[in-house]
């Protein structure tokens, strides 16, 4: 992976945050669609986060 990569490519956590916001904002004001997309997001910042653990786990 190249720095370019790195530098666009946001963070487990920072999208597993951005993912909560999104569903709680939809949530409150009613809409389906964005509380799954927020969902959708939280879920793939949480298997990242996880894949990352592993990773590290055999890297030892």
């Amino acid at each position: 992976m190249s720095t370019q990569d790195k530098k666009t490519k946001p963070s487990a956590k920072a999208e597993e945050i951005k993912g909560a916001v999104k569903e709680n904002v939809g949530r409150a004001v009613g809409n389906e669609r964005l509380t799954a997309e927020g969902r959708a997001e939280r879920a793939k910042g949480d298997l990242r986060q996880a894949g990352k653990k592993v990773k590290d786990a055999f890297d030892r």
